[in-house]
Order: structure tokens, then C-alpha cells, then sequence
């Protein structure tokens, strides 16, 4: 058997063994009624509320890089199929610049919406900004492939740019241009030759995911987490786009899939410039995720220790408000229990009936979909973005 296989196996039987003899004491941690939840009794002023439950949703992040100057880089620009795209690189912190595509309709002038477009998982390093942005020369099959399964073959950051949107991608910490590569590793995982047999791209990837551990362990262990990490890669990013005289300041939007969507969430909660967010295929209560779901969902580019006594996932998400926020989610997704799903979605739409906005807020569920964001809500998420900015 390979290691990728017993990689397989192992995580299928955890799966499916939950945490066993230790499920009870598990369980009896697990807070159903979070501390600063939006929906406790005593919480009756949005704004009041929001300043609270903020503060201590971004402490228990543990990174929070000073701002700095973007000081962006054009790396090259490139005209096709209606589009002006730019790969360039920018500062998040003083030591560390990020890679990303900026799209726009061609010829387009003055200050355009903007949209933070969120790459996901997906068990899939080799390329993070590409999952939604075709990439200059030939794409790698396996990646269109990808694309197929997951975003009904779209280049879904192409799509919004066609729309009359300015779109940025970057390279979440860990893919794309960012993955983790090794002194000794050969040419083509450090190149990504269009010619690379599918193989060595799964080598790649179980590699990659056994190390997860290893990276989160490392991150953990210098006080900080991965999920601030990659938030405030996120929060960033607006840093960058406010200073681009082609963008209008008070039109941001943010969307992604999956890991995208948790992205999407905590970048809407952490940064009020954000104007209307679309988690698409992740939207659960924490506590219904402990029996038999932790494998898949609960790894270190979520986990935050502390956050869900005070903050269960559909409360850190209703931190966005008063922005508006569309949640879908695949009644076949494996990845949750249909009551957390029920139940985050319920939530969503109480707290925003309680801050006086429910019409800003719509959770959709499609009862056949696994975990994907397929045409049809493609669809519905491009006109609610239209519709709020």
C-alpha cells in the first residue's frame, strides 16, 4: 500500500471512529451557547456588540502584523479575452510579499467595485491563485480538471472582471507560488511543468497534506495561528486594493469556496471595508462537527484555541454586519451534518433580524450539490453581488 494510501485509510477510519471511548468528554466541552454570541439577551446595541465580540475574535487570532506600505511590484500585464491582468507581488508585513493577479475589464476607467476573490483547499498546493485565474502558457490538465469538478470548469475571477469588477487573487500561505518546498525536491514540483504526470502531482499533494500538521504545529508554536495568518494576508490585501486609484473604496466584496469561504467569513468579520461577503460550501456550527467531522474541517488553517466558547462559526460570520452576506451550501456535502448546517444558517438569518437588517442576509441551501460552487450558484452569487455593490 502507498503513503498515500494509508494517508487515505487513516483519515477515513478516524472519520468514521469519530474520537470513540473519548467522544463524551469531547462533547461535554463543546459550548451551544457561545458568550458573545450577537443573539445573547444582553447584547442589544449592533454597534456596541460588534466592538466587543471584534476585539476578541482578532485577539484570539494571535497575528496582528503592523501595516505597512504595499509597495507593489507589476511583475507583467497582459490583455486577453476582454481583460487587463496584472501578476504582481505586494508587501503584508515587512518580511513577507505576497504574489497575486489583479483583473479588470480592458479599457476600463475610473474607480471600478472590487472583489477579493478566495481560493480554496481542496487537498490541492501545487496552485493556489490559478484555481480561479487562467494562468499565462498552457494550464496543467490535472488543474482544469480540478476546476471542472469544483467550479463548473470557470475561471470564476475571469467571470467577475467581465462583469466590470476589479478582482484580486492571491496565493494563500502554503499554495500556489507559497507552497512548502524542500532543499533536495526535484525540478518539476519546484517548476509545475504543464508536462508533469498526474503522479507526481499526487506526490506532491499527500506530501503536502501530511505536513500540514507539521506546518500548523510550527505556526502554534510561536504564539501565533494559521487562521490569522491567512486573515490578516486577507485583511492585506484590502490594504492594497484601497490604494489603487482604480478602485472604489466603499465597494468591496469577498467570495470563495470552501476554505474560501471561511476565508470569505473572517475577512468580512475582521474588516468593516468589506461590503458584502459570499461563503460559499462552508457554513456550519462548530459544535455539530465533533462527532464525525473533524478530519476534513476543524485543521490548523482553522483552527482558532478560545474562539468557539465565545464565538460559534455562524457567530464570527455575523461580525460582518450590517454588510450584506449570502451563505450557500450543498445538501450533499459530506464535509457537514445536515443540522449544522440547518442550524448556522438559522442562526445567520436570526442575528440578522435581531440587528434590524434581515433583508441583507440570504442562506440557500441546494438540496443535490455536493461541495462545489456550480453554475447555478454562480449564479445567484454574481447577482446578490450586483445587487449590494
Amino acid at each position: 500500500m502507498t503513503r498515500r494510501s494509508l494517508l487515505f485509510v487513516s483519515a477515513s477510519a478516524a472519520c468514521a471512529q469519530s474520537t470513540g471511548n473519548l467522544d463524551p468528554l469531547i462533547e461535554s466541552l463543546a459550548v451551544r451557547d457561545p458568550r458573545l454570541s450577537w443573539m445573547q439577551p444582553r447584547f442589544r446595541n449592533l454597534k456596541s456588540w460588534k466592538k466587543t465580540a471584534q476585539a476578541r475574535y482578532l485577539e484570539l487570532l494571535q497575528y496582528r502584523p503592523a501595516a505597512v506600505d504595499p509597495k507593489p511590484e507589476v511583475l507583467g500585464t497582459v490583455e486577453r479575452d476582454g481583460l487587463k491582468i496584472e501578476r504582481i507581488t505586494f508587501a503584508t508585513t515587512p518580511a513577507i510579499r505576497v504574489p497575486a493577479y489583479v483583473l479588470k475589464p480592458a479599457g476600463a476607467t475610473g474607480k471600478l467595485p472590487a472583489v477579493v476573490a478566495l481560493h480554496d483547499h481542496g487537498g490541492f498546493y501545487l496552485w493556489g491563485k490559478e484555481k480561479l485565474v487562467r494562468a499565462e502558457g498552457p494550464e496543467h490538465p490535472v488543474l482544469t480538471a480540478f476546476k471542472q469538478r469544483y467550479y463548473a470548469g470557470r475561471n470564476i475571477a475571469e467571470d467577475l472582471a467581465r462583469d466590470g469588477y476589479l478582482v484580486i487573487v492571491i496565493d494563500m500561505f502554503y499554495w500556489g507560488e507559497r507552497r512548502m518546498l524542500l532543499p533536495n525536491d526535484a525540478a518539476d514540483w519546484r517548476d509545475r511543468p504543464a508536462e508533469m504526470p498526474k503522479e507526481r502531482i499526487d506526490a506532491f499533494h499527500a506530501r503536502a497534506s501530511a505536513n500540514e500538521q507539521l506546518v500548523g504545529r510550527s505556526v502554534m508554536s510561536t504564539g501565533a495561528t494559521w487562521a490569522g495568518i491567512m486573515t490578516w494576508d486577507d485583511v492585506r490585501t484590502v490594504d492594497y486594493l484601497v490604494s489603487r486609484p482604480d478602485v472604489d473604496a466603499k465597494r468591496i466584496g469577498c467570495v470563495g469556496l470552501s476554505v474560501g469561504a471561511v476565508r470569505a467569513a473572517y475577512l468580512a468579520a475582521a474588516d468593516t471595508r468589506i461590503k458584502v461577503s459570499m461563503p460559499i460550501c462552508w457554513m456550519t456550527s462548530f459544535p455539530e462537527q465533533l462527532r464525525d467531522k473533524v478530519v476534513h474541517t476543524i485543521g490548523h488553517t482553522k483552527l482558532i484555541p478560545g474562539l468557539y466558547g465565545e464565538l460559534d462559526y455562524p457567530d464570527v460570520a455575523s461580525l460582518a454586519m450590517p454588510a450584506a452576506m449570502l451563505v450557500i451550501n450543498g445538501g450533499k456535502d459530506g464535509l457537514f451534518t445536515p443540522k449544522g448546517m440547518e442550524l448556522s444558517h438559522n442562526k445567520l438569518r436570526e442575528c440578522y433580524r435581531k440587528a434590524g437588517i434581515a433583508n441583507r442576509v440570504e442562506c440557500t441551501m441546494y438540496p443535490d450539490a455536493p461541495h462545489e460552487f456550480n453554475a447555478e450558484m454562480q449564479k445567484q452569487a454574481w447577482a446578490f453581488l450586483r445587487k449590494w455593490i
